[in-house]
């Protein structure tokens, strides 16, 4: 079993005072399950919609809301927390950042002990704005949120959605688990290198029908695929997924395009290809369909004689991109070297990915294990690693191609 990446890790949490202060709650608690130390710093503002004792409990820490005691009556203790807790930690996420707090980063006030901490901070600082539609969408916010960026901050943009106003539009706070897929990538080293890049993605398996009820697919749960377009999207990129059947979930900032069959997806990758800088080919087509489909159940006693199969296309051999880059990916059980090499040259691939598959690695599980080769030859042999591991690996690697 692999160590995960945020096990170990101590994160600071600022949260301020608007209505999803509570997800708070969420981000502590998945933190948490993953191994991750966490310390909570607070507004005076946040306090009106969360109580300080809740995210105490949750991340078995104090929370610090004032940067000095109520009273002095009781005499003094001498302290620089806020250099403490800034040497502590590994990274800084303020979630849900607002308006206010935004402004205050940017400009450096130091006029609370959410913000007082932030001018002392050495490790990465992570941020997730939230607020309502018009409120975001101000210029001096986004002005802001440029300057922050520009300052070497991470920024979590919100969603589009339904709002607490009741107005629909972009604000809310990003989604938890986008969050922490976030923190693991800046944890992890990776950054937004691949702005200004346009990365077309395919996952998941094909399923070739037989009749109404029956088809011809694979075991693959699309999961290696979706870590590519996620890390692909937190890193920057404009990302576009062909995904076959899948219960994967996405960001709904990645443009997803669900196809069923290989002749499907072969359509929506020639209609894509050359508007992307990369393809990567992670998805598992399906070598055979049926010769017919039935429009009716086939009867278990005329199955057997009536399915017949013919080969379905191969969508990187018949690929012809005028300049992006094309990874594929081979899984191999035997000879998985000569294979791969083979299949790179083949098919005229800039680079390809073996998929090594075993218990703890390939098809319906989260970790993986591959070997990377490159059309000059070179191979970057990795060990088992979460997928999420592998795909900024991938990305990394196909970086140098663009």
């Amino acid at each position: 079993m692999i160590k995960d990446t945020l096990q170990g890790k101590r994160i600071l949490l600022g949260v301020t005072g608007c209505i999803a202060a509570y997800k708070s709650c969420l981000i502590v608690r998945e933190l948490i399950k993953r191994g991750a130390e966490v310390k909570v710093v607070m507004t005076p503002s946040a306090v009106e919609f969360i109580t300080p004792l809740t995210l105490a409990t949750l991340s078995h820490n104090d929370v610090i809301v004032n940067t000095f005691p109520v009273n002095q009556k009781n005499g003094t203790g001498v302290t620089t927390w806020h250099i403490d807790y800034a040497l502590w930690a590994d990274l800084m996420l303020i979630a849900p950042a607002t308006i206010n707090t935004l402004a205050k980063i940017s400009y450096g006030f130091a006029d609370n002990a959410l913000t007082t901490l932030v001018s002392a901070l050495r490790s990465p600082l992570t941020i997730a704005p939230a607020a309502d539609v018009d409120m975001f969408n101000n210029p001096i916010t986004k002005e802001n949120l440029d300057k922050l960026e520009k300052l070497g901050y991470y920024i979590i943009y919100p969603e589009s959605g339904e709002l607490a106003s009741g107005l629909s539009g972009e604000g809310r706070l990003a989604d938890v688990n986008k969050i922490i897929d976030s923190v693991e990538l800046i944890l992890s080293g990776y950054k937004k290198d691949l702005s200004g890049k346009r990365i077309l993605v395919s996952a998941g398996p094909t399923y070739e029908d037989i009749d109404p009820v029956r088809f011809i697919g694979n075991r693959s749960s699309g999961k290696m695929g979706y870590a590519i377009a996620k890390s692909a999207y937190l890193r920057g990129a404009d990302v576009t997924l062909v995904s076959g059947p899948s219960s994967q979930n996405i960001y709904p900032e990645i443009k997803m395009l669900k196809v069923r069959s290989a002749l499907e997806m072969e359509k929506a990758i020639n209609k894509e290809i050359d508007k992307n800088n990369l393809l990567i080919m992670s998805a598992a087509v399906s070598d055979f369909r049926p010769i017919r489909t039935s429009s009716n159940k086939i009867k278990k006693e005329k199955g057997v004689s009536d399915l017949k199969l013919e080969l379905n296309p191969d969508i990187l051999s018949t690929l012809k991109p005028k300049k992006t880059k094309v990874v594929g990916f081979a899984l191999e059980t035997e000879d998985e070297l000569k294979n791969a090499k083979k299949k790179l040259a083949e098919k005229k691939l800039d680079m390809i990915v073996l998929n090594s598959p075993g218990k703890e690695s390939g098809f319906e599980v989260d970790t993986n294990k591959v070997t990377i080769i490159r059309k000059d030859g070179k191979q970057i042999k990795l060990p088992l690693l979460s997928k999420f591991q592998v795909a900024n690996k991938i990305l990394s690697e196909a970086k140098n191609l663009l």
